[in-house]
C-alpha cells in the first residue's frame, strides 16, 4: 500500500509539473492572442485561444495525422528489433512481438511517470521471456545510451544547417545573464557531487561489508553484462542501420505533421528538422510524456521560422495529442491487453 501512494504522489507531482508548465504558455500565448484581437478590432468574447485550438483541431487533415501515427509504429517495429539484437548475446532469443508490444508499454507508462516506461517494459519483457530483469535493464541503458548519442549528432546536424537563424533567435529572446547564472549552479552541483563521491569512495571498504551494497553490486553486474552486449552484436551494421532509421521517422513524425496543419504546411525539411529537435528535447525534460516542456520549446521553434505564437500553440498540441492518444494510450492498452494472451502458452528458448 505504502507503494501505491508513493507512485500516486510520484504521478500527481509530475502530472502536476507538465499541466503546470502547459498553462503558464497557455496563458502567455493566450495574453498575446488577446492583444493582437485587440488591434484588430475583435471583440473578447469571439477571441478565445482554446477555442481556437478546438477549431484548429477539427480541421485538421487527418491523412498527414495518420500518417504521423504510421512514422511512430515503424520507428518501433525498428526499436524492438534493436532491442532482440542486444538481447540475443545474452543466450535469449525473445518473440519479436513481445519486443514490439512491450516497447509501446513503455511509451504508456511514461505517461504516468516520466522514465518509469524504461522499468515497465523491462520488467514486462523478462517476465515473459523469462530473462533476469538485471540483465534486461542493462540492455535498456545501451539502448538509450545509443539515443542520447543519437540526439546529440541529430542536434548537432541541426545547429550546423541552422546556426545563422538559431543565432539570430538567440540574440533577440535569449538571455545569457541568466545562462550564466546557471551556468555559476551547474558548477556547485558538481562540486557537491565530487565531494559526495569522494567521500563514499573514501568508506567504500566499510560500505561494501554491507547486505544492500553487496544486492547492488550483483544488479550492477547484471547491468554491465547487459549493457557489454553491444560490443557482441552479430550484425553491428543492421543495428546501426534500424538506429538510423528510429531517428528518421521522428524526424517524419514532426515534418509530416507540418501538412495536417494549414499555417505550418509550407515550412520546408529544414525547418522540420529544427522544431523535431526542440520538441525533442523538450520530452527529454522530466514530464509526463514531454506535456507543457514540447508544447514551449515547440513553439518556440515555430517563431524562428514565422510562425505565430497562438499557430504554434496550435500545432505542438495537434503534434502532441495525435501521437499521445492516436499511439500512446490506444496502442498501451491493446499492449495490456494483447500480452497476456499471446503468451498464454508461450513456452521461451534459450
Amino acid at each position: 500500500m505504502k507503494k501505491v501512494i508513493t507512485n500516486v504522489l510520484k504521478f500527481l507531482l509530475f502530472l502536476g509539473i507538465g499541466l503546470g508548465i502547459l498553462y503558464l504558455v497557455y496563458r502567455s500565448q493566450n495574453a498575446a492572442y488577446e492583444a493582437e484581437c485587440a488591434l484588430k478590432g475583435i471583440a473578447a468574447e469571439d477571441c478565445s485561444l482554446i477555442k481556437k485550438v478546438a477549431t484548429d483541431f477539427r480541421e485538421a487533415n487527418y491523412f498527414w495525422v495518420l500518417m504521423v501515427l504510421l512514422a511512430f509504429t515503424i520507428s518501433n517495429v525498428s526499436r524492438a528489433i534493436r532491442w532482440n539484437m542486444l538481447i540475443r548475446p545474452l543466450g535469449y532469443t525473445p518473440r519479436f512481438i513481445n519486443a514490439f508490444l512491450t516497447t509501446v508499454l513503455g511509451y504508456f507508462a511514461n505517461l504516468g511517470l516520466p522514465r518509469m516506461g524504461e522499468v515497465v517494459r523491462g520488467a514486462t519483457l523478462a517476465r515473459y521471456e523469462r530473462i533476469p530483469v538485471e540483465k534486461v535493464m542493462g540492455t535498456i541503458v545501451t539502448d538509450r545510451i545509443v539515443d542520447v548519442i543519437s540526439i546529440l549528432l541529430v542536434s548537432t546536424l541541426a545547429v550546423v544547417l541552422e546556426y545563422d537563424t538559431i543565432l539570430d533567435f538567440a540574440n533577440q529572446y535569449v538571455s545569457f545573464d541568466k545562462l550564466g547564472s546557471l551556468g555559476r549552479l551547474a558548477f556547485i552541483a558538481g562540486i557537491i557531487a565530487v565531494v559526495i563521491g569522494a567521500i563514499l569512495w573514501y568508506f567504500r571498504k566499510q560500505l561494501m561489508q554491507t547486505a544492500i551494497a553487496k544486492k547492488i553490486v550483483d544488479i550492477a553486474r547484471g547491468f554491465w553484462q547487459g549493457i557489454q552486449t553491444i560490443r557482441q552484436l552479430d550484425r553491428p551494421l543492421v543495428f546501426i542501420l534500424h538506429s538510423i532509421n528510429i531517428w528518421f521517422m521522428y524526424f517524419m513524425m514532426t515534418y509530416l505533421c507540418f501538412f495536417a496543419f494549414e499555417p505550418t504546411a509550407g515550412l520546408s525539411a529544414v525547418a522540420g528538422l529544427v522544431v523535431f529537435v526542440f520538441g525533442g528535447w523538450g520530452i527529454v525534460i522530466p514530464s509526463p510524456g514531454g506535456m507543457g516542456t514540447y508544447h514551449f520549446l515547440a513553439q518556440t521553434a515555430l517563431a524562428m521560422y514565422g510562425i505565430s505564437g497562438d499557430d504554434g500553440f496550435s500545432w505542438a498540441n495537434i503534434s502532441f495529442f495525435s501521437i499521445q492518444l492516436g499511439c500512446n494510450v490506444i496502442g498501451g492498452i491493446l499492449a495490456l491487453i494483447l500480452l497476456p494472451i499471446l503468451n498464454r502458452t508461450y513456452q521461451p528458448e534459450e
